[in-house]
């Protein structure tokens, strides 16, 4: 958002946790956080969408600082992988919605 009275744009946005250790109330291990991980990728949820399901619902704030790994890395052990790269498939769908619009 844009500052009120001047013309210069704010500061909104997330900032990712500083620290790089498990936070103590994260009650889930790390094998059910790939698994939920997992869950959500099998019912079709972007990597972003996935890590905001779980900081939103499971308090987990990183998934690589409770795993070890990246959620990249936890769905390709898993052998899933999506046909196009998320940031290229969100400029496609923009493109469509744009066109529709017109």
């Amino acid at each position: 958002m844009a500052r009120m009275h001047s013309r210069k744009k704010g500061k909104s946005g997330s900032t990712r946790p500083a620290r790089l250790e498990k936070p103590v109330w994260v009650e889930l291990s790390a094998e059910e956080v790939e698994a939920e991980v997992v869950k959500l990728a099998k019912r079709g949820f972007s990597k972003a969408k996935i890590g905001v399901i779980l900081r939103d619902s499971h308090g987990v704030p990183l998934v690589k600082v409770v795993t070890g790994k990246s959620i990249s890395q936890i769905l390709e052990n898993n052998d899933i992988f999506t046909p196009l790269p998320e940031d290229l498939s969100d400029l496609i769908r923009k493109a469509l919605n744009l066109r529709k619009h017109l």
